[in-house]
C-alpha cells in the first residue's frame, strides 16, 4: 500500500508541475494542496469556463469531472495510469487550451453528468 500511495503522490505532484509549465497562461489555477500529504489521489484545478473545458478534455479520452461552480476535477489511480497518461493530459489540457477548442457548441451543452 505504501507503494501504491507513493505513486499516487508522484502523479499528482507530476500533473500539477505539466499544468504550471504547460498552461499558466490559461488562467486554470489549483484548488487542491499542492502539498501532495495533504491531498487524496486527485487533483482539482479552477477555471471559468471548467465545464466545456472538462467536455473537450473528456472528448479527447481524458476523463475527469466538473463540479459548480467551476472545478475541474481529476483522478490518479495508480494502479491502472502510467506516467505518460499523465503527460498526455496534460497535453492535451494545453491543447484545448490554446486552440479554444472548448468553445465549441458541442462541448458547451449542458448534459446530465459530465
Amino acid at each position: 500500500m505504501p507503494a501504491i500511495r507513493e505513486k499516487s503522490m508522484r502523479m499528482g505532484d507530476l500533473f500539477i508541475e505539466l499544468v504550471d509549465d504547460l498552461c499558466g497562461e490559461f488562467a486554470l489555477r489549483l484548488a487542491s494542496p499542492r502539498d501532495a500529504k495533504h491531498r487524496g489521489s486527485q487533483v482539482s484545478l479552477t477555471h471559468q469556463h471548467g465545464y466545456p473545458i472538462m467536455r473537450a478534455l473528456i472528448g479527447r479520452g481524458v476523463i475527469g469531472d466538473f463540479r459548480a461552480p467551476d472545478i475541474l476535477r481529476f483522478g490518479f489511480a495508480p494502479l491502472y495510469l502510467r506516467y505518460l497518461d499523465i503527460w498526455n493530459a496534460a497535453q492535451a489540457l494545453r491543447d484545448i487550451m490554446q486552440t479554444d477548442t472548448w468553445r465549441l457548441p458541442e462541448f458547451n451543452t449542458a448534459l446530465a453528468v459530465t
